[in-house]
């Protein structure tokens, strides 16, 4: 497609893969490896058959109709809170799982931030017999208790990361060291399309099964494929890459991706990479991010543990770029509102990030033909501690 990176993993002029040398043998394996195996035959049946059989895809497109009738239009949800795990990222933790299997790996890292990739890893670490090890940050070891909790019950050792803000990108710091000093039989599960190359493109691809089932869903459902809005989170971004993969060539297809403002974009308490970052390198990928004017990270901020992240994938960096991607944000506050929102006229609990993805709705014109769909990339549970000091208020 014509989206996906250059051989050297730059979408424009994002991406790449900057990485110190005692990385370059693990991140040239994948990426000599990764296209071969995802695209063989055996791959793609075992791939498929546990989306429909474990994960029970495809995950319903849903035609909310008291949420259409607030808004004046009509909006879809793709409810990838419906999957396994109770988020999209099943989706990316299977296929690399199988693909580190086929690589000969018997232990597999991973970072985590709302703890959903965690659960995720851990879940498929679990039925493939394979040792896990998460690392998330100590703050949202606390705020997300309960998904600690299952990753324990899975078999995964939790490792607090305490270092920095004690957050998503500490995390990932943390599962780096890892990886560097276990590179033979090591497998890093990255759970965004962030990092070096080739893993913002594997991640996108796996993730893409969510807009090619919207495709196919809306035209059986309205008798056309293609809608005039789609609506995501973007933290990282893998469940925003996922919704818009399939419609990014067709430019009819308004690809709307919203930040987490925290506290307000100008507020110094903020997770809103597009809105207040500069080109820099994060992780290995260059990319916008928070950072000072001598290069130092900005500590990011969100009630959301899941889009508490400095920096926002390179492709989502290239799209905006380019116009083709529509970035705005929301707040902690109208995160929670929608939230409550949809909970009220749905009966439907969102997480915290898939909120900010609800709060978009509000921000935008629509007229009464428009068909809008947004991505509920993972359902509350997790959040409910958050929700419920919400109510108390």
């Amino acid at each position: 497609m014509k989206h996906s990176p250059d051989e050297r993993g730059f979408f424009g002029k994002f991406g790449g893969a900057y990485i110190p040398e005692m990385l370059q043998a693990n991140i040239e394996e994948l990426r000599e490896n990764y296209l071969r195996i995802m695209n063989s035959e055996n791959f793609q049946q075992q791939f498929h058959k546990l989306m429909k059989d474990y994960v029970g895809r495809p995950s319903p497109l849903y035609y909310a109709s008291r949420l259409s009738q607030h808004y004046g239009t009509n909006i879809y949800l793709k409810r990838e809170d419906l999957n396994h795990t109770g988020s999209h990222k099943v989706n990316n933790t299977i296929g690399q799982i199988l693909l580190a299997k086929e690589l000969g790996k018997s232990r597999i890292i991973a970072e985590t931030g709302a703890g959903q990739h965690g659960v995720a890893t851990a879940t498929v670490c679990a039925l493939m017999g394979l040792q896990c090890v998460v690392y998330m940050g100590e703050t949202d070891v606390k705020r997300q208790m309960p998904n600690v909790l299952r990753m324990q019950m899975l078999g995964a050792t939790v490792v607090p990361a305490m270092s920095g803000n004690r957050t998503l990108k500490d995390a990932g710091n943390e599962a780096l060291r890892d990886w560097i000093s276990n590179p033979v039989d090591t497998y890093y599960l990255i759970g965004s399309v962030v990092g070096p190359h080739p893993f913002p493109d594997m991640v996108a691809r796996f993730q893409s099964i969510i807009s090619e089932e919207i495709r196919w869903q809306l035209k059986e459902q309205t008798g056309n494929g293609l809608p005039d809005y789609v609506l995501a989170c973007i933290g990282g971004g893998s469940n925003a890459m996922g919704a818009f993969y399939h419609f990014i060539e067709d430019p009819s297809v308004k690809l709307v991706a919203v930040e987490a403002a925290g506290l307000g974009v100008d507020s110094g308490e903020t997770a809103a990479s597009i809105a207040k970052g500069t080109e820099g390198v994060i992780q290995g990928a260059r990319t916008m991010l928070m950072q000072t004017d001598d290069g130092q990270i900005i500590e990011p901020y969100s009630i959301s543990a899941g889009l508490d992240y400095p920096g926002i994938g390179p492709a989502h960096a290239h799209l905006h770029d380019i116009g083709r991607e529509i970035v705005i944000d929301a707040t902690d506050k109208e995160a929670l509102d929608a939230a409550f929102q949809l909970t009220r006229l749905e009966g439907i609990i969102p997480a915290l990030e898939s909120a900010h993805a609800l709060a978009g709705l509000a921000k935008m014109k629509f007229k009464s033909d428009d068909v809008v769909v947004v991505n509920i990339s993972g359902r509350g549970d997790k959040d409910m501690d958050t929700y419920i000091k919400y109510m108390s208020k």
